[in-house]
């Protein structure tokens, strides 16, 4: 489960070296971290999307243009480029964005000196437009626009036609193309074309992300084998990083380590929580091969778990499995969390999603980003269809004692879920 990973865990880092520095006069020095020794990657099996695949769906979403006569898609760096295109670059001042048009190939609009490297990872048919640092890009995009849409033939005339945005477009790039283009064509949104795509993942797309699923949770277990009394949250999180890096899982990683108390916080707290007997420990973590993430937890006690911690794991134990049974063909996506929720209710749990209870959604999709649509929460009303994948974590908060969070990802088949990785087996044996 991670809202915004990138933020969330460099604030929490940032916040918990400052407590861990004023408080290092007072609390015991913590023990040598563990180092991942004799790990080796488990990606010789990991192969890239294809430049055919990234084509066939460059062609989908052109077809669904041409159906609602959109003369074109715009979609700057981020995961929605990488998928149409292959290029992986990062967000910046400097805007870089890709035109698709309703046919024809894309055009990608760059900073001149970063035109070579764009070139190299560039894996369809399609233009580079270079801007210099005195140019104005965002007129650049424009004239790419409507040059998109005399050859698309969207319409009788250059300014028929609708530019579609994809949603994770910043609105400032949006603003200036508009004003570019002299407010003369509609801009509509374009998640919906994106999200007919990308909801539905390929038998390769599958594959990277068992590969990845693979990983985290070998990582989780050889954590789950080395902790030691004394251990700070930034210690089992750096071990959990390091060990996730020796087993293969490159680019962003993520590697959260709830303690104690903490652990009744779903993505943190800033106080430094320290392992010691009785100790709730939960892990939060995934990783990315060739650009398909995972996204598993686990939690478990140091040292034996009192009856009220057993039966609490247990009770979300229960809850991941009701998600899974709940998972059908044709059903919105939006039952799985219904389902979940009247079970914790019954048990006695809070109603809605207030606590002592279950306060974020059942679960999420992913894919090529660790939080994708459609979401397991009771008003997603998408039907459930064949290759759509999600997380299952119906996890349960008491403030003040502890939290516990079990989490799996799975895909849909027609014959029902399939699992990346199999449901933990207890709170004693938790991988």
């Amino acid at each position: 489960m991670t809202l915004s990973r990138r933020t969330v865990l460099g604030a929490a880092a940032a916040a918990a070296a400052v407590v861990s520095t004023a408080t290092a006069n007072v609390t015991a020095t913590p023990p040598m971290r563990p180092r991942p020794i004799g790990l080796k990657p488990m990606t010789g099996d990991a192969r890239p999307i294809t430049p055919e695949e990234r084509q066939a769906r460059l062609a989908k979403v052109q077809g669904l243009m041409q159906e609602k006569k959109i003369a074109a898609l715009l979609v700057e760096s981020g995961s929605t480029l990488e998928y149409f295109t292959g290029i992986h670059w990062w967000i910046s001042e400097r805007v870089t964005a890709a035109v698709i048009p309703a046919s024809g190939p894309v055009i990608i609009v760059t900073p001149f000196f970063e035109s070579p490297s764009i070139r190299e990872m560039l894996q369809v048919p399609g233009e580079i437009r270079p801007w210099q640092e005195d140019e104005n890009p965002f007129e650049l995009i424009a004239q790419s626009v409507n040059g998109a849409a005399k050859g698309s033939g969207q319409g009788h005339g250059v300014n028929d036609a609708p530019l579609a945005v994809d949603s994770n477009t910043r609105f400032f790039i949006v603003d200036a193309v508009t004003k570019a283009s002299g407010g003369a064509r509609a801009t509509v949104p374009g998640s919906e074309l994106v999200r007919a795509c990308r909801m539905i993942k390929s038998p390769a797309e599958l594959a990277l992300m068992q590969i990845a699923n693979n990983i985290t949770l070998a990582a989780i277990r050889h954590v789950h084998g080395n902790i030691q009394p004394g251990m700070q949250t930034a210690d089992v999180s750096k071990l959990l990083s390091d060990t996730t890096a020796a087993l293969g899982g490159g680019g962003f990683d993520f590697s959260l380590c709830l303690l104690n108390e903490a652990s009744a916080f779903p993505h943190g707290s800033k106080v430094v929580q320290t392992v010691r007997e009785g100790s709730v420990i939960l892990l939060d973590c995934g990783c990315i091969v060739h650009g398909y993430q995972s996204d598993i937890s686990r939690t478990w006690v140091f040292g034996q778990p009192t009856p009220r911690q057993r039966e609490v794991w247990n009770t979300v134990k229960r809850g991941q499995e009701i998600a899974l049974e709940t998972a059908r063909i044709g059903a919105a996506v939006g039952n799985v969390d219904k389902a979940v929720r009247a079970f914790y209710e019954s048990k006695g749990w809070s109603k809605n999603y207030a606590l002592p209870g279950l306060s974020h959604r059942t679960g999420h999709g992913i894919g090529m980003d660790v939080h994708e649509n459609p979401y397991l929460v009771r008003n997603d009303l998408t039907p459930l269809a064949p290759g759509m994948c999600f997380s299952d974590e119906p996890g349960l908060y008491i403030p003040g004692e502890f939290g516990i969070r079990l989490e799996d990802c799975w895909y849909m088949t027609e014959q029902g879920p399939k699992l990346f990785t199999p449901l933990a087996r207890s709170i004693d044996q938790p991988v």
